[in-house]
């Protein structure tokens, strides 16, 4: 048996109250991590309770910290809340994400830009700042999607900005080397997750077919990649785009 263990590590997982990000931020605590599980606030007070169960679950070493990261200030308020609280940060998961589909000829200036400024600024947002404070050695994890090379009907802005991770992924991979940070991405199929769900079943059964294992994907199977990329294990893995999709490539 070939054991993970982050212990001593500090993690920060964006979008952690929910779906993939909480599996993620929960498997982090189980190998050792402390966790910052970021999340963003709405008027209901959602969110807060989401990251806060996700913590519950974890215990003593997580926390909530409030960010919206599409705001560079808000982000830099976050990192120092999780240092002050935590400490010195090592990993950071980029999993915060919206969708808003529809076809280019319906979509709104507002439903392109609210994914451009979560999926990918928010990502840039994040890893500015990580650029500065993220120790060395350290790992950022990015999540791209299959949505960036597949091209689904009524999802230019979420492909696009999927597609701008990857690239964002390969470049910034280059630029921390010499710091020995790794800078990974995985690429989700459909998981069974809210944003999942959402989709309207005629089209799931449709993509069913395509998938060769035969299953839509669970979050666990996704966050335990992004463990693997975090750990030992993937010391000389960097600037790659994982598939997790169960087979299916476009």
């Amino acid at each position: 048996m070939i054991p993970i263990d982050l212990k001593g590590k500090i993690a920060v997982v964006t979008g952690g109250g929910q779906g993939i990000g909480a599996e993620t931020a929960a498997l982090l605590a189980q190998a050792g991590c402390r966790v910052g599980v970021n999340y963003f606030k709405d008027s209901e007070g959602a969110n807060l309770k989401r990251a806060k169960a996700v913590c519950d679950v974890i215990g003593d070493a997580a926390m909530a910290v409030e960010a919206d990261v599409r705001d560079s200030e808000q982000v830099a308020a976050m990192f120092g809340a999780v240092e002050q609280t935590l400490g010195p940060v090592d990993i950071v998961v980029n999993n915060a994400g919206i969708i808003r589909d529809r076809t280019m000829k319906r979509m709104t200036h507002d439903e392109w830009q609210s994914v451009i400024d979560t999926n990918l600024t928010g990502v840039f947002n994040v890893c500015h700042h990580a650029c500065e404070r993220l120790a060395d050695n350290g790992r950022i994890v990015n999540f791209s999607s299959i949505a960036a090379y597949a091209g689904f009907f009524g999802q230019s802005n979420y492909a696009a900005a999927k597609a701008g991770v990857s690239a964002l992924t390969r470049v910034l991979s280059k630029e921390l080397a010499k710091r020995g940070i790794t800078v990974n991405a995985v690429a989700p199929g459909v998981v069974m997750t809210e944003m999942g769900q959402s989709i309207p079943e005629p089209v799931r059964a449709q993509m069913l077919h395509t998938i060769p294992l035969g299953r839509f994907g669970e979050a666990r199977e996704v966050a335990n990649v992004v463990l693997f990329l975090c750990s030992e294990l993937a010391t000389y893995v960097s600037g790659q785009t994982l598939h997790v999709s169960g087979g299916w490539w476009v």
